[in-house]
């Protein structure tokens, strides 16, 4: 398959920090990016064109798509249906499958599993009256996820034994929801997977996740021991699951390292946040790796560029900080432009790469 050169255009689809720091590494390869978002945001200070636009207006974002040689998407929350059409002007990287699977969390947590993945115990609840049912199914404590659209934390209740189940289903707006069982587990940790075209693949190495308030606060490599004893199996998976979806970007596999080996937790089909560290902290960083592979370049090397790397979130006031860490001799600081620091919001990030 023909690449894409340098001096095409690349659109990417939402304009968050995701898109900014792939327009960034899209830059350094030569490209320029097109936007395609409702409205403004970090991704449109550093890309060469923008258009404001809602997803499901067909004629716009056509007439974006024209515009492209190769079109991707930033997060995952973007509708499935209007992209179909767009495989008409552009080729779309990863493809509408990934986005299907990953924005049902009942789909998702049956693929893993129908790839031989291993999960929490999950069922389905899409009213009050079935959340007695799922909850029996699945024991507590369990977490009650809306199957759609949730993420850090938001659209989630932690139900113990004896809760108000009441008070949980109006948590999640009485949602359609997935229940969740614990697991118990020693670690989370993430696989960051980058496939090409040819289908030839490449992961980095596993960071160990941090999370505050259902917020990833640090990713650190190297995972301890009992991660790195599990990173094989769940790169294995990951890959399994790149194969079945055909799939060519960056792609996200989240984990939890059990006693008994890694157990799938989620999958986001696009760069993440626990691979940030590698824009300073590896060889080819994610956001590059994306570039090459939906533009059907070689991938890049995933190695340490250090002996380890820290990436630490800046959420809210955090990124107020900003003279301190820019007095660190040792400290990278990204920030993303966003106008205001609210509580819970990713302002920036600091990587600290030892060598």
């Amino acid at each position: 398959m023909t690449a894409i050169p340098p001096g095409s255009t690349i659109g990417i689809l939402g304009s968050g920090q995701l898109g900014r720091m792939l327009a960034v590494a899209a830059a350094q390869l030569g490209y320029r990016c097109h936007i395609y978002a409702p409205e403004s945001g970090p991704a449109c200070d550093v890309a060469g064109g923008f258009t404001a636009g809602s997803y499901y207006e067909t004629d716009l974002l056509a007439a974006f798509a024209k515009r492209c040689d190769v079109l991707t998407y930033e997060f995952e929350n973007v509708p499935v249906e209007p992209l179909r059409a767009l495989a008409d002007f552009a080729p779309l990287r990863p493809g509408t499958r990934a986005l299907e699977v990953a924005q049902d969390r009942a789909v998702e947590k049956a693929f893993a599993r129908d790839n031989g993945g291993r999960t929490a115990p999950f069922a389905l609840c899409n009213s009050r009256e079935e959340l007695d049912a799922a909850l029996a199914e699945t024991g507590t404590p369990a977490i009650l996820k809306t199957l759609r659209l949730g993420y850090d934390g938001k659209g989630q209740a932690r139900i113990m034994p004896g809760d108000d189940l009441d008070a949980a289903w109006d948590a999640v707006n009485g949602q359609p929801s997935i229940a969740e069982g614990f697991v118990t587990f020693a670690h989370e940790f993430s696989i960051m997977l980058v496939r090409g075209i040819d289908g030839a693949t490449a992961h980095y190495p596993a960071p160990l996740n941090v999370h505050r308030g259902g917020i990833l606060a640090t990713s650190t490599v190297p995972a301890p021991a009992l991660v790195l004893e599990q990173v094989d199996a769940a790169a294995a998976l990951a890959a399994q699951l790149a194969a079945a979806l055909d799939y060519v970007g960056v792609l996200t596999c989240e984990f939890f390292a059990t006693a008994d080996g890694p157990v799938f937790n989620e999958m986001a089909p696009r760069v993440h946040n626990s691979g940030h560290w590698t824009i300073e902290g590896a060889v080819t960083s994610q956001f590059e790796n994306h570039i090459r592979a939906i533009c059907g370049l070689p991938l890049g090397s995933t190695a340490l560029t250090g002996t380890s790397v820290e990436m630490q979130n800046l959420i809210g006031d955090e990124a107020n900080d900003w003279p301190a860490f820019l007095a660190e001799g040792d400290a990278h600081l990204h920030l993303y432009g966003k106008n205001e620091a609210r509580p819970g919001r990713k302002m920036g990030h600091v990587t600290r790469v030892r060598r």
